[in-house]
């Protein structure tokens, strides 16, 4: 197949074409953010329409959760008419598509994890934007939902840790908020399966287990052969400054679509941490 992504320079994009690239099975097609901007309509039709590829991994996105709040407008024509644009491009082309959307599409009140068939109901412009661009594709289309993502690639929670934990004192992470993380390594390959496979609808897709920020700190700490009992748990009340962006308190997302079609779920997310982690640890992050 010919696969061309969106976002390829990205935490989750820099993966699929890896694991593409290593698979060999496929013609890739990586084009720059500055030649496939989401925002110029022109310019999504120019690149998709003259490659003509059979799947695309629409990985793009505007991903700072805090600014979106203030930058509306911005979220919106990159992740919501961004989207419009891929799915004009695709048609035109037959391409199936597969979306990289979000946990924030929930506002995080519900007791029990999240399934595909639950309704959304975003707290925040980034979840709401996303949402929009979920609502840009086709029914035979495919929506992958992933939930804190990390990865060798990009800013990311275990990056931010480990910088942190050169310094010196107590590391204060909140503990009222719970989800599934998810590492791009062990994503890409789902993707890529999801697309390859023309598989329609909604899926979840995250490692296995469920831990809040507090707890993953002191995982990645412990991984990094650190003390985990320098990490203190807060509430998110107790954030200083307060963050513009709400957070789902539960952002558990059951992978139930692809457990009920006998899919195996990516692994707990405990082994790729520590394979992350000495990666990073050895190339002196």
């Amino acid at each position: 197949m010919r696969i061309l992504i969106t976002g390829a320079s990205g935490q989750v994009g820099r993966e699929l074409v890896a694991s593409l690239e290593a698979a060999r099975h496929h013609e890739v097609l990586a084009p720059p953010s500055a030649l496939l901007d989401l925002r110029e309509r022109d310019a999504v039709l120019g690149v998709i329409c003259a490659n003509r590829p059979d799947l695309v991994l629409h990985a793009g996105a505007y991903t700072a959760v805090d600014a979106c709040e203030s930058e509306v407008d911005l979220a919106y024509r990159v992740n919501a008419l961004g989207t419009r644009h891929v799915a004009d491009a695709a048609r035109r082309v037959g391409a199936h598509v597969v979306y990289v959307s979000t946990d924030y599409v929930f506002d995080g009140t519900k007791p029990s994890p999240y399934v595909e068939w639950d309704a959304p109901s975003p707290a925040s412009v980034y979840g709401r934007s996303k949402l929009g661009g979920e609502a840009e594709l086709d029914p035979g289309w495919t929506v992958a939902r992933v939930s804190w993502v990390c990865g060798y690639h990009g800013a990311n929670m275990v990056k931010t840790v480990l910088r942190l934990a050169r310094g010196e004192g107590p590391l204060r992470f909140v503990d009222d908020q719970r989800g599934h993380p998810t590492f791009a390594e062990d994503l890409a390959p789902m993707l890529i399966r999801l697309g390859v496979e023309r598989r329609p609808g909604i899926y979840h897709v995250t490692n296995q287990g469920t831990v809040s920020w507090y707890e993953l700190v002191r995982d990645i700490l412990a991984a990094a052969g650190g003390d985990p009992s320098r990490v203190e748990p807060i509430s998110s009340a107790e954030l200083s400054p307060p963050r513009p962006a709400p957070r789902p308190a539960n952002s558990v997302l059951d992978n139930a679509a692809l457990r009920l079609s006998g899919v195996p779920l990516l692994a707990d997310y405990h082994q790729p941490l520590e394979r992350l982690v000495r990666r990073l640890l050895a190339d002196g992050a």
